[in-house]
């Protein structure tokens, strides 16, 4: 949990950076990211060495016997003159040659700068982030997540970070297994994969299977996971179970940052835009079947041409728009039985185009749309007032009744500041989903019921909640005519007397 304490040490070292010259959000949050990853490296070195002494068993070096000045705990206690050249020219080239070879790194530290110029600056940022609490399990993701909140601005083409409530809503629904391969082609700062990773931790790690090590140099105690989780699915969790795709290269060295933190060591993240030609040539088994669960927020508002969109995907859905193209993608790499949870823009659910309603028709009729939930247009505020919802479904099968939920708050005001309300329908909305039976939840005047995919087909494909939502009628209690009529003779008698007793004043 982040503290108030810990809130006021980030604000002011965020502060710093912009004092100091750097506003961009992204290029503080970017170079934040590379300090700390100066720092977990020490941190992991060391510990591996407390470790090689208890046990005796060798490791792999990250610092060489004539690079121990670039550890973080050599030269973060060098003076402002002397510390900002060793980081800039000897601990980044470190970080390109040597530290991120074979690591989800090493795709975006080969073009990483320090863009810090001033000496007092990277001084004062290389103090606080001493101090901030990254061998903390619980505290340092929630750390990372509380810094990648200040980026209140959307990005190009509808980007925008998903709240951590509405993604973990998501990776409920779909239970994800330590066995799964895990996708999001538009992973941004790795909020959907991260989330995944608390969820499996939380779901298969007993109690009994928590250990606490205290760290070497700063005391604090880290919970260290050794259960059936992390020991049978070690190496697949590390490298092959996590796969993310942007066409960000400095978010996705903030998503693989994110990923670090929260506990897998070497997330699959690749720089490329996995509407075009290119990831199916780069990436043939991802871009087709390769996954079992994909959870995604894709860009809404982008509008491609057509020679640039893979034609597989014009096939599936003849479209400009990203909002379809992404859907369709994401049909293609699922393995046939494979899940996904997608936000998408409430024109998907409904738009009258020949696109929307041919994407919709291939939900319906040629895999199986298990839900359709409907998200408060306030969601995703300060970043944007669109009107979203959640798709569910499965590659594959055959749709009979489609689950739908009107979610009507998320216990967050529906304002740009977004504070704590006490309305919250998500934990109902988890447990109509789970106890879901159409024999049952048929009554369509509740926040939650089924529809026949029969119905939906007779309905042009609409996938709108207020398209089936039966109002409740209300009756209410109105006073007889005659009554009312007796009332307004009452007041025009009173009215004309008003007038009367006036026009005796003015002769």
């Amino acid at each position: 949990m982040v503290t108030g304490e810990l809130k006021r040490r980030v604000d002011a070292l965020w502060t710093e950076f912009w004092q100091g010259g750097i506003t961009n959000p992204l290029t503080v949050i970017e170079q934040i990211t590379f300090l700390m990853y100066a720092r977990l490296l020490d941190i992991n070195e060391a510990r591996d060495e407390n470790r090689q002494k208890r046990t005796g068993k060798p490791f792999q070096r990250r610092f060489k016997e004539d690079e121990q000045h670039l550890r973080w705990s050599q030269f973060r206690h060098l003076g402002s003159e002397r510390m900002l050249p060793l980081v800039r020219d000897k601990v980044f080239p470190h970080f390109r040659t040597t530290v991120a070879s074979g690591t989800a790194f090493a795709e975006f530290m080969k073009d990483a700068q320090l863009m810090i110029q001033k000496p007092g600056l990277l001084v004062k940022a290389v103090n606080m982030i001493h101090e901030l609490p990254l061998t903390e399990g619980d505290t340092k993701g929630d750390l990372y997540e509380y810094l990648l909140s200040k980026l209140t601005t959307a990005g190009i083409n509808g980007q925008f970070r998903t709240p951590r409530h509405i993604i973990r809503l998501m990776v409920d629904m779909l239970e994800p297994k330590p066995t799964d391969v895990i996708g999001d082609p538009a992973c941004g700062t790795g909020g959907f994969l991260v989330s995944v990773m608390e969820y499996l931790l939380e779901t298969y790690t007993s109690p009994e299977a928590v250990i606490e090590e205290k760290d070497p140099e700063t005391g604090a105690v880290e919970k260290i996971f050794t259960g059936d989780l992390l020991e049978d699915q070690r190496e697949h969790i590390r490298s092959s179970m996590f796969h993310g795709f942007d066409f960000d290269a400095t978010m996705l060295r903030i998503a693989a940052m994110n990923l670090m933190l929260h506990g897998v060591d070497d997330p699959d993240i690749h720089y490329q835009d996995t509407l075009s030609t290119g990831f199916t040539d780069k990436f043939p088994r991802q871009a087709s079947e390769g996954f079992d669960v994909i959870l995604a927020n894709p860009p809404f508002k982008g509008s491609l041409d057509f020679e640039d969109v893979h034609s597989g995907l014009l096939r599936q859905v003849k479209t400009k728009k990203t909002e379809l193209l992404f859907i369709a993608l994401i049909l293609r790499m699922l393995n046939t039985g494979g899940r996904s949870a997608t936000i998408v823009p409430d024109g998907v659910l409904f738009g009258s185009s020949g696109a929307h309603r041919q994407l919709r028709q291939l939900l319906v009729d040629q895999n199986q749309l298990e839900a359709v939930i409907s998200l408060p247009s306030g969601v995703f505020k300060p970043y944007a007032g669109v009107s979203t919802g959640i798709l569910v479904f499965t590659k594959g099968g055959r749709t009979d009744n489609v689950f739908f939920y009107d979610l009507k708050a998320d216990g967050l005001s529906l304002d740009d500041k977004r504070e704590p309300v006490a309305e919250n329908d998500l934990p109902d909305c988890l447990a109509r989903w789970r106890s879901r039976d159409p024999q049952v939840d048929g009554d369509r005047s509740s926040q939650a019921f089924f529809v026949p995919a029969d119905e939906i087909r007779q309905n042009g494909y609409d996938l709108s909640f207020k398209r089936y939502f039966d109002r409740p009628h209300e009756e209410e209690e109105r006073e007889a005519p005659q009554l009312i009529l007796d009332r307004i003779i009452k007041l025009n008698e009173e009215i004309a007397s008003e007038i009367s007793d006036i026009e005796a004043l003015l002769v």
